[in-house]
């Protein structure tokens, strides 16, 4: 746990009176002693996640031709020293009581498991597809059934992963391989070619799915895995959403309630990422109405700039009255919607 709290500022609430002699030091240990919680921003941080993109992306979508022609015993044996020895580091980092650290690690762990069974498939005569010279990176950009193999095994490894070292960023390679696989498996059921049309639809549907999953699991785990899940969700289900061409107005202006509908999610819920991505929707539908309705229109740039003053001053309304306005949204839904919702989060 971050501790808020140092040993001395305790001690000085004993000298002031608020705590009895020996408090200090109970309420010290008993702090130490609880679970991890969403920690303050800390530099350390973007330091842990961005280096585990890095290995990620170094691994995975930036991995060149170079690395197909060194030959799949030498690709497995390199995936595979990779996957033992950053998951023993993370472990040892998790006895460290460095749970951030320990878990991008384990993330990235998880993140290298595609490229040993697309090894390992090549090496045992298992691969599916007609073409022996695919390239790993095609994995991150190409849609084909012949990936499946390599997105079930990711996803076990991830489930496993979270029973050593329990962390949400780990469900992060989790969503992302179920998201391929719904993919993968769609090429099935709609048959080759498999259409911009058809990718869109399937993964709307998908993130939609997703998020009405992590909605049951938000507040109802240890750990905040909800987190991750929704950043996931949400990417999948608003770049599906976004990329339809409705071609009708009432298609668009439906489009931008759907993204006001996400940031009302964010109040309700209190996530954050809700906010940005129902923020980047509305951005996009004002961006049309600019360049394509109200092209000739001198009043449009003022009237959006009034609305973006108002949309400072609510957040403003909100960060003060946050816990009053969760409420009020709350009371205003049927019972068991509310109590289907998980509860409020700090």
């Amino acid at each position: 746990m971050t501790e808020r709290f140092s040993a001395k500022d305790l001690a000085r609430a004993v000298q002031a009176g608020i705590l009895q002699p020996g408090q200090d030091q109970a309420l010290l240990q008993f702090l130490r002693q609880q679970p991890a919680t969403r920690g303050s921003f800390q530099l350390a941080h973007v330091a842990f996640y961005f280096g585990a993109l890095l290995i990620m992306g170094a691994m995975g979508w930036l991995l060149t031709e170079a690395w197909m022609s060194i030959g799949d015993w030498a690709l497995l044996a390199i995936a595979t020293v990779y996957i033992v020895l950053l998951t023993l580091f993370a472990l040892n980092v998790q006895r460290r009581a460095q749970s951030i650290a320990a878990g991008v690690l384990a993330a990235v762990a998880v993140s290298i498991v595609p490229l040993a069974v697309f090894a390992i498939e090549r090496l045992v005569g298992w691969w599916p597809m007609d073409d022996r010279q695919t390239a790993y990176h095609q994995y991150y950009t190409y849609v084909q059934g012949g990936w499946l193999m390599m997105e079930a095994a990711t996803v076990i490894a991830g489930l496993l992963m979270l029973r050593l070292i329990p962390f949400p960023f780990i469900m992060m390679p989790i969503a992302v391989a179920l998201w391929f696989m719904s993919m993968d498996l769609s090429e099935w059921f709609y048959g080759s070619p498999f259409s911009w049309e058809q990718r869109r639809e399937v993964s709307l549907w998908f993130g939609l799915g997703m998020l009405l999953v992590f909605l049951v699991m938000d507040g109802r785990t240890r750990e905040d895995y909800a987190h991750w899940g929704y950043l996931a969700g949400l990417a999948a289900f608003w770049g599906g959403l976004t990329l339809v061409d409705s071609g009708s107005e009432l298609g668009k202006a439906l489009y931008c309630l759907i993204n006001i509908g996400l940031m009302g999610i964010a109040v309700l819920l209190r996530r954050p990422v809700f906010m940005v991505f129902g923020a980047l929707g509305v951005a996009a539908y004002l961006g049309y109405l600019s360049y394509e309705v109200f092209a000739e229109s001198l009043l449009f740039p003022v009237v959006v700039t009034v609305i973006g003053l108002g949309v400072i001053w609510l957040g403003l309304v909100y960060q003060k009255r946050r816990e009053r306005l969760s409420q009020v949204f709350r009371n205003g839904l049927p019972q068991w919607l509310r109590m289907a919702l998980p509860a409020l989060r700090d």
